[in-house]
């Protein structure tokens, strides 16, 4: 009786995860629902995470956020890896408001760094980015390709999955990415996590259908 029970309760938690998992992959690419109160009162604004890569990726970053409409993505968090102080000096002089935050994590993979070693340095990425979106839940999070974002958005997907935060993922890939995507770019392009994604240069929108051509950005 007791094993006929269990054998229950895993087909009905399985059947319950596999519903909520094909759930979240149809809303992915959804356009974002606006939030705005009763009658024609201006939309809410939107919590924004903000992923900062190094060099040519921050210099992207910042070009983006200059036109960026600041009232309707607010307030805003800028994340860069711990080894990157640059990057969060950018984001300081381009920010005039105190109610930005800034803030590090742990990189899950520095450039060069072999892929088996990084297995170990993106599981420490993952328990610290953790432990900041569960401080941060953003409603939106930003990001060009740095190895810092791609914990940070598969944790906001099991967000999703489990009903913590629903984070809508823009994800820009870099003018430098002629031919192919970025190893981050592919990972959140193959496994469904970038809500928008987008490419700039034609050809990429070619290869990967999904992508949106927006042209060069810098």
């Amino acid at each position: 009786m007791a094993c006929t029970v269990a054998i229950a309760l895993i087909i009905v938690t399985t059947t319950l995860i596999v519903t909520r998992l094909l759930y979240v992959l149809h809303r992915t690419g959804k356009p974002l629902k606006p939030r705005s109160s009763k009658g024609s009162a201006p939309q809410q604004p939107l919590s924004t995470l903000i992923v900062l890569g190094s060099g040519g990726h921050t210099a992207e970053m910042i070009n983006l956020l200059s036109v960026l409409q600041k009232d309707r993505f607010a307030p805003r968090f800028y994340i860069a890896a711990a080894t990157d102080n640059m990057s969060l000096q950018k984001a300081r002089l381009l920010e005039e408001t105190s109610s930005s935050q800034f803030m590090q994590i742990y990189r899950s993979r520095e450039v060069g760094q072999s892929y088996i070693t990084s297995v170990w340095t993106t599981l420490i990425a993952l328990a610290h980015g953790f432990w900041l979106m569960l401080r941060i839940r953003p409603q939106v999070i930003l990001c060009n390709g740095p190895g810092t974002c791609v914990p940070l958005c598969v944790i906001a997907f099991l967000f999703k999955i489990v009903g913590i935060r629903w984070s809508s993922v823009f994800y820009v890939e870099s003018i430098a990415r002629v031919q192919r995507l970025s190893l981050s770019g592919l990972l959140l392009y193959k496994l469904h996590i970038a809500d928008q994604f987008f490419v700039q240069w034609p050809q990429l929108q070619r290869k990967y259908p999904r992508a949106h051509y927006v042209g060069c950005l810098m």
